[in-house]
């Protein structure tokens, strides 16, 4: 699985529209509205890279009022859950 993070630029008067639109896009698991220099974060998960096409420029940069995208493709995720896992592993309770 692929994880890409996507930070969008948008008509700041229509964000929360725009989130609800990017959200409902195929292997577009989370949308955050935050503060900063972009207005939204979205998290892509796809199988391929070629599958990012099809749901960043040709999906998400479609949505009218996104001006802008800029896409960071994850190397390897790590997590608080993943790391108690880890931890946990041969300790009986």
């Amino acid at each position: 699985m692929i994880t890409a993070i996507v930070l969008i630029k948008t008509s700041v008067d229509r964000i929360p529209e725009i989130a609800e639109s990017i959200a409902a896009l195929d292997s577009v698991s989370e949308v955050f509205s935050v503060t900063g220099t972009y207005d939204l974060i979205a998290m892509v998960r796809v199988r391929s890279h070629d599958d990012l096409a099809d749901v960043i420029p040709a999906g998400i940069s479609k949505i009218p009022g996104v001006e802008a995208t800029d896409t960071h493709v994850a190397f390897r995720t790590y997590s608080q859950h993943d790391l108690e896992a880890a931890f946990a592993i041969g300790l009986d309770n």
